[in-house]
């Protein structure tokens, strides 16, 4: 079985900028450079074959490339419990359009729609049940709420399989497109 999602990576100065940020919060699982990306969609495993199905439909999607910036932080809360904290991705429209025709080219081949709302974000830290209201998450929240960055381009859709272990997940780019 392979564990898929489709991703945009940000360039090697903005990854190095949101390594800057990531300090401060105890028993945080801080990202690595590898695990950095901008998820438009989270398939899941499936087999090799629907693997296959899922790269041939990604490889006709035409989208232009898109210009970005990063844009304040923020978490992901599960019954009052923190667990990611992120950084923010705008503008977000030309994000949610690539992201529906990701997904609407998944569906013509038969995978589920997405289901949850897209929020355009980079994942920076998870946080284990117990931190989950640390005072340290606020003040990491407020220290970085200004967070911004100089424009980027996003050129490539990427296609990852994601490896579970002990030491949490490693991602691996299988395959990628040039938007244009």
């Amino acid at each position: 079985m392979h564990r898929l999602f489709v991703a945009l990576r940000p360039p090697l100065p903005i990854r190095d900028a949101m390594a800057d940020l990531m300090d401060g919060v105890p028993e945080a699982r801080w990202q690595d450079d590898e695990q950095l990306h901008l998820t438009l969609r989270y398939i899941g495993e499936v087999d090799r074959r629907t693997a296959e199905d899922v790269a041939d439909a990604l490889s006709r999607i035409h989208a232009p490339a898109i210009d970005v910036r990063l844009t304040g932080v923020g978490q992901f809360d599960r019954k009052g419990r923190t667990h990611t904290l992120w950084a923010g991705v705008t503008p977000a429209e030309p994000l949610a359009a690539l992201h529906q025709k990701v997904d609407h080219a998944l569906i013509r081949f038969g995978l589920a729609a997405e289901e949850r709302a897209y929020l355009p974000h980079v994942t920076l830290a998870r946080l284990p049940v117990a931190a989950g209201a640390a005072p340290e998450i606020g003040h990491w929240l407020e220290e970085h709420s200004a967070l911004a960055s100089e424009p980027f381009r996003l050129e490539h859709l990427m296609l990852f399989e994601s490896h579970l272990g002990p030491g949490g997940a490693r991602y691996e780019a299988i395959a990628r497109w040039p938007l244009f």
